[in-house]
């Protein structure tokens, strides 16, 4: 069975911090792709964010036991936030149109952070994922590996 994409259906393409806010202008046979908005935010690698040191934890006084605490990962942390950003985005935009479907392509752990901060409405509008960072190539590119995901699925 071939999966289509309906016409006024929204693709979400996204990673960590850049969102492209597409739309299907075209028809379920033939797809269109057009932008409705990006949204880039700048997000410094975890080095350029912090120069604290890792951490050490001592288990008690007068005790040779040491651990060595892991850096935080503001650069993590930031994509997490991002992630947030972009499902209360997306769910002003599903509440707004109310499309028909809603497709989102993004990295794995891009995608991962997205399902957790999804609204249950905006989930159950979603038809499709592509596990794939699609946001720094040409909508028309992004529109024909979309297609080519959902032939191969």
């Amino acid at each position: 069975m071939r999966r289509s994409i309906p016409h006024d259906a929204l693709i979400f393409v996204g990673d960590g911090s850049k969102a492209l806010f597409l739309r299907n202008e075209g028809d379920a046979k033939f797809a269109n792709f057009v932008t409705e908005r990006v949204y880039i935010e700048e997000s410094p690698l975890t080095h350029e964010q912090g120069t604290d040191r890792p951490g050490r934890a001592f288990a008690a006084a007068h005790t040779t036991i040491r651990s060595a605490v892991e850096p935080t990962d503001w650069h993590q942390i930031e994509e997490n936030r991002f992630a947030e950003r972009a499902a209360e985005a997306l769910e002003r935009l599903v509440r707004e149109r109310a499309p028909p479907a809603l497709i989102i392509a993004a990295p794995p752990r891009t995608l991962a952070n997205l399902r957790k901060a999804l609204h249950p409405d905006v989930k159950a509008k979603v038809t499709f994922e592509v596990n794939k960072d699609f946001t720094n190539q040409p909508v028309s590119e992004i529109e024909r590996h979309i297609l080519a995901s959902m032939e191969s699925e």
